[in-house]
């Protein structure tokens, strides 16, 4: 690990620490039993480690789960597979990168398996845990994953690696009016990532020996793939995909035009391939196994990511379906909500919606969260996930923690008929 890099990792990590410190000071270790009556709907909240310290502190994950299970929440997808690290000891990550999991993970929780613990944690509190591969194809630039197999990354015309600067969650759009200095520390904690490319069969290979191994090593209730298990539309043109569409179209190249109707589909029909392969395999190893995922709306999706989730859903490729709807107005998150593949998904599997409560530079006030839930109900969706742990309860949200646990309490009060 190169100086500059230590120093961002570094200062990542105690800034996760502080976070942790000082948005939950009140929290008990007392356990807790739901008050009220499991229930089917979807309760549930993404673990990170982006702009959080929950992963990073050794009483992080047992204070979170007590107070999730105090809030009658029934579901966690704690983050396993982000900034090219797994957050499990991996015989897999440690052959391709050299590292077994995400560095000092494991002297944080003094010497314990993290993921082990949520488990054993969620079997108490009737918790389901959904390990969450929460950056997909992407990884950083500088990551061993990137630096030791070049090969592998994808790539636009120029011939550059398939960047994106920063992720979703932390993206400058979401933030209304940011200062000019909100940009200079994403850009000093948040690394420049560059994309795997899903057609390639080294790739393949590594992703599905990544899932099989934790679905096979642990005893989780599923796998979550989100809006990153695809490629951003603008790559494809590394020779690697280059070669493999000449070899299928009579030597032709690739259109120059990346929006191209037929270079779209071709290039989404070989990750929807791969999808297919990659549950199989999972059911192989666990029949009971839920494969969630949690994607952008579909014409988005497919725009941006090329990612085709409402064929995955039609031919039985998803077990649950979990769309993010990050959206402040009350009528526009209506109107997601009445698209056609989110209604017709409900025909087939369970669907929920994604809800943001907040990231470290944007806060969402109790009520349009209230609200949002409402509208999910009222559409007789299969219940939700929020975004992320951090902002669910926190001195930086704009009500209290007592306020906003109270109201997530109530929230959660009496399950769906």
């Amino acid at each position: 690990m190169d100086e500059k890099t230590w120093i961002r990792w570094a200062y990542g990590v105690i800034l996760g620490v502080l976070i942790a410190w000082f948005l939950f000071p009140s929290l008990s270790l007392e356990a807790t039993k739901p008050q009220t009556p499991a229930s089917t709907e979807i309760r549930g909240v993404w673990l990170t480690n982006v702009a959080s310290g929950v992963l990073f502190t050794p009483w992080g994950v047992h204070l979170a789960m007590h107070q999730l299970a105090e809030q009658n929440f029934n579901t966690i997808y704690p983050v396993v597979w982000n900034r090219g690290n797994t957050f499990y000891e991996s015989a897999v990550a440690k052959r391709e990168t050299g590292r077994s999991q995400a560095p000092f993970l494991r002297l944080f929780h003094l010497g314990a398996d993290v993921l082990d613990e949520m488990i054993k944690l969620g079997d108490r509190h009737n918790i389901r845990i959904i390990p969450w591969f929460e950056y997909g194809f992407m990884t950083p630039r500088n990551s061993n994953l990137a630096k030791l197999h070049p090969q592998w990354l994808s790539a636009t015309q120029q011939g550059e690696p398939t960047q994106t600067e920063i992720p979703d969650e932390l993206n400058p759009a979401d933030i209304p009016n940011p200062p000019p200095s909100k940009q200079t520390w994403q850009q000093f904690f948040v690394p420049e990532n560059v994309w795997l490319n899903p057609l390639h069969p080294d790739v393949q290979d590594f992703i599905l020996e990544l899932i099989v191994e934790l679905v096979s090593h642990y005893n989780i209730d599923g796998i979550q793939l989100d809006d990153h298990f695809g490629m951003p539309v603008e790559s494809g043109y590394d020779s690697f995909t280059v070669q493999l569409y000449r070899q299928e179209h009579q030597g032709s190249p690739p259109p120059d035009n990346p929006f191209d109707a037929q270079w779209m589909r071709w290039r989404a029909d070989k990750i929807s391939s791969f999808m297919e392969t990659l549950y199989q395999a999972i059911k192989s190893v666990n029949p009971n196994c839920i494969v969630s995922l949690s994607p952008n709306s579909q014409d988005f999706a497919y725009r941006k990511y090329l990612q085709d989730w409402g064929t995955w859903v039609k031919r039985g490729w998803v077990d649950e379906l979990l769309v993010q709807i990050y959206r402040n107005d009350l009528n526009v998150f209506k109107t997601e909500l009445a698209q056609p593949t989110i209604q017709a998904a409900q025909e087939k599997i369970p669907v929920g919606i994604g809800i943001l409560t907040g990231t470290l530079g944007r806060s969402i006030p109790i009520q349009q969260i209230q609200e949002q839930v409402q509208v999910v109900r009222d559409r007789r969706l299969n219940g939700v996930s929020f975004f992320y742990w951090e902002t669910l309860w926190s001195y930086l949200t704009p009500e209290s923690p007592p306020e906003r646990r109270k109201a997530f309490r109530e929230l959660f009060s009496q399950p769906i008929p």
